[in-house]
């Protein structure tokens, strides 16, 4: 009985013992029908839930094309000066292509935008102290004027660009040419409402800018603007009037605009150029 109870018990240490691991002296452990298994260990003091992981998500530079809209509220920088009213016109329409560009291929504020504009302009004086309303030109005797211009301006554009909204300030110049007038006022005379007189001048020229935010919905862009356009010459020539005491009057317009632009490029993340060079690097270091 004892020898059983000795030969019973030797068996199942015996057991017990092949059932475990076996530890070998690399490190590993062997297992019955598996591979072996490396031990690993995170350095001390590093835990998972602390690990801060930073995705960066860096602005391109890139382009997009779009369409403007606004009204203006519009008169003029009379000398001498007049009084006058401002007058609303309800066009300002172009295409607006904008390019971003970073400073130093580091700094991501800056941009520039060349567009193409149909808009309005034009004046309204005021009546004097008896009442009676003043008029520019005693040949057209008009008491206002509308204008109907091509521009073209060129502007240095500034963004800073966070959550999905961005603000926006941008100063440039302008060039344009005065494609209609229609003039108007009580004794506006009627053969020349809509005749350019030969000392009216229909090139136009100056400085444009202004301030603005975005709403950004990836490839779509949202933009709306209050500007300002201050024109640098004169609507007509200085001396029309008399050839000793000259007038000057140039175009001073205040522009409110909404503008929808599609972007012609990835805006944030890698660009294609940069995926394809990442995968021919990554070939290149296979081979």
């Amino acid at each position: 009985m004892k020898t059983t109870l000795k030969t019973c018990l030797c068996l199942t240490v015996l057991l017990s013992a092949l059932s475990l691991p076996l530890a070998a002296s690399d490190g590993t452990f062997e297992a019955q029908g598996s591979a072996p298994v490396q031990s690993q260990s995170l350095p001390r003091g590093l835990e998972l839930d602390t690990v801060k992981v930073k995705v960066e998500r860096p602005i391109n530079d890139y382009f997009m094309i779009g369409v403007q809209y606004g009204a203006s509220l519009c008169g003029m920088l009379w000398n001498p000066e007049w009084p006058q009213e401002r007058i609303f016109t309800p066009v300002n329409v172009g295409i607006l292509f904008t390019g971003y560009n970073k400073m130093f291929n580091y700094l991501p504020y800056f941009g520039w935008q060349l567009g193409v504009f149909y808009t309005q302009e034009g004046f309204r004086l005021q009546q004097n102290i008896s009442g009676r309303t003043r008029v520019v030109d005693q040949n057209t005797k008009e008491s206002e004027a509308t204008f109907t211009t091509v521009e073209v301006p060129f502007m240095a554009h500034f963004h800073v660009d966070f959550w999905k909204m961005k603000l926006m300030a941008n100063l440039g110049f302008y060039g344009g040419y005065r494609l209609t007038i229609h003039r108007g006022g009580p004794y506006a005379v009627p053969e020349y409402q809509n005749s350019f007189m030969t000392y009216n001048r229909r090139f136009d020229y100056g400085i444009k800018g202004g301030l603005g935010v975005g709403f950004i919905f990836d490839p779509i862009e949202i933009h709306l603007t209050a500007g300002v356009k201050v024109g640098l010459g004169s609507i007509y020539d200085p001396n029309y009037y008399s050839p000793y005491y000259y007038r000057f009057a140039s175009p001073f317009n205040f522009i409110f605009s909404i503008g929808v632009h599609y972007q012609l490029s990835h805006r944030i993340g890698r660009t294609e150029k940069e995926l394809r060079e990442e995968a021919l690097r990554r070939i290149a270091e296979m081979e």
